[in-house]
């Protein structure tokens, strides 16, 4: 077999190249970052690359281009015409967040419920002044979308004794879910209403972009909280931050945003009620350890032509 040219456009330590040429000794591993990739793009066979990095000019350039994995779970930058109309492969790393993502919601939640974002404030100030505080223990969370990562929220917060309600596009028997909702409005509206705390987690897609706005704010408890750190684009901003200076809602655990990084003029910065951290949700030490085992484990299949993990469904974009 020829040597396959695996591009790679992030840096990776020896223990990762040695996870790949573990499970292909015939692949010549070529690291690079995004402005010197398209050098490398004639005999590129195989892109690894990040689902939100513009990908497109390499495509085009790459003749011998067979297979793209993102190291990312998104892949909204990957979903160009080309590509949609060719028979490349293209995969993603669905399902090694959701540790990180699902600890990053569990501290925003618990900072929230023992007044720890008050009480930040007031250690700043130097003043001494006992905060409300509350359990997240019998309260009820609502998780959009119920993949890898919604699944693990779901988990530890049933540990915590929540309640869990959840929507997904397909009904299917959940563990940790005490009541699972189909993906249409009324019934996103029904669980909405009874939840104290909202997460999204889907995928953005044509049918995700802008999905949450006003109206789900306004049927919302006015002393619910809403957590994003799925994409900034699946929600309605303007509408969100009317939501909190309107008090529709009690605050909002934010790190993902329409734009990013989020400009200096935008008032959720100031807002007392709202958590923000810069896209961070899913960044562990860990992360690129995990990122590679998946990609190594498909390249595997990808050389003995068995059915590969975390294929893209190149139309519905994820």
């Amino acid at each position: 077999m020829a040597v396959l040219n695996i591009v790679v456009l992030n840096p990776l330590a020896n223990r990762h190249k040695e996870i790949i040429k573990a499970a292909e000794p015939n692949v010549n591993i070529i690291i690079s970052d995004a402005k010197n990739a398209l050098e490398h793009m004639p005999e590129c066979h195989i892109l690894a690359t990040w689902g939100w990095a513009e990908t497109r000019h390499l495509y085009q350039a790459a003749p011998h281009l067979e297979w793209i994995h993102a190291l990312s779970a998104g892949v909204e930058k990957l979903l160009f015409p080309e590509i949609q109309a060719a028979d490349t492969i293209l995969t993603n790393s669905k399902g090694i967040h959701g540790i990180p993502v699902s600890e990053h919601v569990l501290a925003m939640m618990l900072a929230f419920s023992r007044g720890l974002t008050l009480s930040i404030r007031q250690q700043d100030a130097k003043t001494w002044k006992r905060v409300p505080t509350d359990e997240l223990h019998e309260h009820t969370l609502a998780i959009i979308g119920l993949g890898a990562i919604g699944r693990e929220i779901a988990k530890k917060a049933k540990a915590l004794g929540m309640t869990v309600l959840a929507s997904k596009q397909e009904m299917t028997t959940e563990l940790f879910v005490d009541k699972l909702y189909p993906p249409d409005n009324d019934s996103l509206q029904e669980m909405l209403s009874q939840a104290d705390y909202v997460v999204i987690a889907l995928p953005l897609t044509e049918n995700t972009e802008n999905l949450i706005g006003l109206k789900h704010f306004t049927v919302m408890k006015p002393s619910a909280y809403f957590f994003n750190i799925s994409r900034g684009a699946i929600v309605n901003e303007a509408d969100l931050i009317t939501a909190l200076e309107q008090k529709l809602i009690r605050g909002a655990g934010l790190d993902v945003f329409t734009h990013e990084p989020l400009p200096e003029s935008s008032p959720l910065w100031t807002m007392p009620n709202v958590i923000i951290t810069p896209h961070v949700a899913a960044l562990s030490p860990a992360y690129l350890d995990r990122a590679v085992k998946l990609l190594a484990d498909n390249l595997t299949r990808f050389i003995q032509g068995r059915d590969m993990l975390n294929l893209v469904d190149k139309v519905k974009g994820y």
